[in-house]
């Protein structure tokens, strides 16, 4: 009885300690605080599904005021830049859907995929000046530390498909999206690894909406196998949560190759970008045609010097529209972010 007692007054310790102030209340903001330490214990690499991503607003290129201002993109883009500069290997993959829940053309998710694209630039810019600061705009690009993925499916052509004919906007992007056997595959996972050693899950959106503690109800857990870390193998280490991750891999990629084992490393993540692109590629052509797994490529272009475009013929979606990288509105930002 006294152990449980005492079990629970620890764990009123521990969620008193995350405790701050917002709205005049104390409000609970450690999902965010435990993504911000794993973010700055990573020593090798990072591995990210989520619905959303954006945040670090005020040091966006442009709408510094938005107020998504949770830390999450701007420790990823130091954590790649310090890396870089102590000459060490880091690598993060991101894997959010092509567009978030909603129908792509509308005034909502426009406005969030704008705010979407503002965070990515701004990492990539941060990331480019590190590359250009060590010397090595010669060799490097700014995707060849971080990537943003998505997933869709794309078929072979099928005698018995066809268009639909509706006059509605919505239904002939239906219609060509079944004439052309190409659907996206929607991500609504919220999880991290790192360094396959520790895996962060839970209901948590990277966005300000589920971080600030204010506003979503949230929850999450981190785990690890104290037998299968880094420091106490000495080697990388091949525990379930290295199991977790390369069923993913296999499973988005439709292969297993052997620098997967390695997701630091500048091979595999040129491997895993030349699969992506390829698979983009596949799945924007006007022939039907199968891809090799589902991970396709963010349709944007990044510069070397860091700024961020949409693919050259592909500013919106295929079949459905809408620009990848969105546009602001006069919607209140409280409502997008």
């Amino acid at each position: 009885m006294l152990r449980h007692r005492l079990g629970l007054r620890l764990c009123a310790i521990l969620v008193n300690s995350n405790l701050v102030c917002g709205k005049n209340l104390k409000i609970d903001r450690s999902i965010h605080a435990a993504y911000v330490k794993a973010i700055r214990s990573a020593q090798h690499f990072i591995y990210i599904e989520n619905q959303y991503f954006l945040g670090s607003a005020y040091h966006w290129p442009s709408y510094k005021n938005a107020g998504a201002d949770n830390l999450i993109p701007m420790e990823l883009a130091l954590k790649i830049s310090s890396k870089i500069s102590a000459n060490e290997h880091f690598r993060v993959y991101i894997v959010v859907p092509m567009w978030p829940e909603g129908v792509p053309t509308s005034a909502s998710v426009q406005e969030i995929l704008f705010w979407q694209g503002q965070t990515m630039s701004m990492m990539y810019q941060i990331i480019g000046q590190a590359i250009n600061k060590a010397g090595l705009s010669d060799t490097h690009h700014p995707q060849d530390y971080l990537n943003f993925y998505c997933l869709g499916k794309r078929e072979a052509s099928s005698t018995e498909s066809s268009a639909q004919t509706s006059n509605s906007s919505e239904n002939r992007a239906l219609g060509l999206a079944q004439k052309f056997r190409r659907f996206m595959i929607y991500v609504h996972a919220k999880g991290m690894i790192v360094d396959d050693e520790y895996v962060l899950i839970g209901s948590a959106n990277i966005n300000q909406r589920s971080l600030d503690g204010s506003r979503d109800t949230e929850i999450a857990m981190g785990a690890y196998q104290p037998s299968y870390t880094w420091s106490g193998k000495k080697t990388h280490p091949h525990g379930q949560v290295y199991g977790y991750r390369m069923s993913l891999w296999a499973e988005h990629l439709g292969t297993l190759e052997d620098s997967f084992c390695q997701p630091e490393s500048l091979e595999c993540i040129r491997q895993v970008n030349s699969i992506a692109k390829n698979n983009w590629q596949i799945y924007a052509a006007d022939e039907n045609k199968e891809m090799t797994g589902h991970l396709m490529q963010y349709p944007i272009q990044v510069s070397k010097n860091g700024n961020v475009s949409t693919l050259p013929g592909h500013e919106c979606f295929p079949d459905v529209g809408g620009k990848v990288l969105g546009s602001p509105t006069n919607l209140p930002d409280a409502l997008t972010t």
